[in-house]
């Protein structure tokens, strides 16, 4: 099975040092930098779709769903967004083939919070955070509201992917009930929510005697997993942090020759060149940044959300099997004449223990598909967008080499008029 310990390498992250590098030809015939060299993405899409056509053949989807349209809301006690929900589906149990409704974020919130409750041991995919701490003076400014509805839309389309949780009646009702309040209203009472309160920390605090194997395994690769995606997500900002950095200084930099070019009648051209090279740069690397930032960004850090998802689905199946556990030492301490009023609890938790171990092993081996295609389609779209940022840098400062290259005729002609 995927859960066993020797799917969970330490190294999951690691990069081969050894590994041949291919180097591409570069463009470098126009001193304009109108014209830049070929990015390999042909040579990645190819791969791409080689992979596709070995693959399995993916199943038919029927469900389809997109968020957009974003609008601000204002009322006398909040500001918030409203999103487009659209859907188009071929399902029976829809009444139609297309709806539109109108979501904010607490109804996502709402639902993923039903599907956990119904489905304790399956991984349901998390939600953007509620709040971002180092946006929350711009929190409804353009970027920071596109950002949250493309995490909304990944959120609905990974449930609509789902073969169980896209069946889920609270998401029908989601995507199609015009208001969602009296549904809302119908969740579990105040007193129902503390008894499970109650019971989860009265489990954790016993804990489980006989975990298998499996899901400790699986719990030590979460550990690892988290550790490291939290790493790589973090180390990634800092590179855009000092990305923007740099940006800002060459944004100074480049005025500062275009001036000095004045001040310089024989090195006035190349001081112009260099002034020129250096805003191309620049503005490539802003170019670079916007993609880290929209494409990498947001994949890691969904995994990094992810990571804490899978640590409460751990803790809500070794609840499960503690309550189990605990009734089954109750059951043995009574007499004989008082068993029988519990056994059928016991039995009836006996089979909840391993509904719940059957779906997140069955779940677990689908999320790990899953992240492994969304990380690597994003480390392969960063690593194709880094040698293209490259390749047209170079190219930019390759042309100025041969702009400001000297035939020897004409340098034998400077020498006689010096002369």
């Amino acid at each position: 099975m995927s859960g066993q310990t020797e799917d969970f390498p330490g190294h999951m992250l690691d990069l081969d040092e050894d590994e041949d590098l291919e180097v591409f030809s570069k463009n470098t015939s126009l001193a304009d930098g109108s014209t830049m060299p070929n990015s390999p993405g042909s040579m990645v899409n190819q791969y791409r779709l080689e992979e596709d056509e070995e693959g399995p053949v993916a199943h038919t989807k029927d469900l389809f769903i997109t968020v957009d349209n974003p609008e601000s809301h204002v009322t006398a006690v909040e500001t918030f967004i409203m999103y487009r929900v659209l859907t188009k589906t071929t399902r029976s149990e829809f009444d139609s083939s297309e709806y539109e409704v109108q979501r904010r974020y607490q109804d996502f919130l709402w639902l993923r919070g039903r599907l956990e409750e119904n489905h304790p041991t399956l991984i349901v995919h998390p939600l953007p955070e509620k709040f971002v701490m180092k946006g929350m003076v711009e929190r409804f400014n353009e970027d920071f509201i596109q950002t949250r509805r493309r995490a909304l839309q990944h959120f609905l389309n990974k449930i609509s992917e789902h073969p169980i949780l896209s069946y889920s009646q609270h998401l029908q009702v989601f995507l199609t009930a015009e208001e969602l309040s009296s549904h809302r209203k119908q969740g579990p009472g105040f007193l129902s929510r503390m008894g499970e309160t109650v019971r989860a920390v009265a489990a954790s605090v016993r804990g489980v005697r006989s975990r298998p194997e499996e899901f400790t395994s699986i719990q030590q690769y979460v550990e690892d997993f988290s550790t490291k995606i939290c790493s790589v997500d973090k180390v990634t900002h800092r590179i855009i942090k000092e990305e923007r950095e740099y940006v800002d200084e060459l944004k100074q930099y480049s005025p500062t020759y275009s001036q000095w070019s004045a001040l310089e009648a024989e090195l006035g051209e190349p001081l112009a060149g260099v002034a020129g090279c250096v805003e191309r740069c620049s503005a490539q690397t802003e170019e670079q940044i916007q993609h880290l930032s929209q494409v990498l960004v947001p994949a890691l850090h969904q995994y990094v959300l992810c990571a804490e998802t899978l640590k409460a689905v751990l803790r809500r199946r070794d609840n499960i099997q503690a309550e189990f556990e605990a009734k089954n030492e109750a059951l043995a301490s009574r007499k004989v004449d008082q068993q029988e009023a519990l056994q059928d609890e016991v039995d009836a938790l006996g089979d909840r223990v391993e509904q719940a171990n059957n779906a997140l092993k069955g779940d677990w081996s689908r999320w790990q598909d899953s992240m492994r295609t969304d990380l690597r389609t994003a480390f392969i779209s960063t690593a194709d967008k880094n040698v293209e940022y490259h390749e047209k840098c170079l190219a930019v400062w390759e042309s100025f080499l041969l702009s400001q290259r000297v035939e020897p005729s004409e340098e034998k002609d400077r020498e006689e008029d010096a002369s």
